[in-house]
């Protein structure tokens, strides 16, 4: 069940016009930019989680 925690950086980026904006601003990025480059760091939390849960159940 917690493997399904892998699909949501998925979804997160594949709805495109949930994301196409330029408001706001973030350190001069707009939105578009700054809201992908944050699944970067979201999805290897999300996956180390998935990872040591998988790991113990094994």
């Amino acid at each position: 069940m917690v493997r399904l925690l892998l699909l949501l950086p998925f979804i997160g980026l594949m709805i495109v016009p949930f994301y196409n904006i330029k408001e706001p601003h973030l350190f001069g990025f707009p939105f578009f930019y700054w809201y992908q480059l944050a699944w970067v760091p979201l999805t290897s939390l999300l996956t180390y989680i998935v990872y040591r849960s998988v790991r113990r159940a094994d």
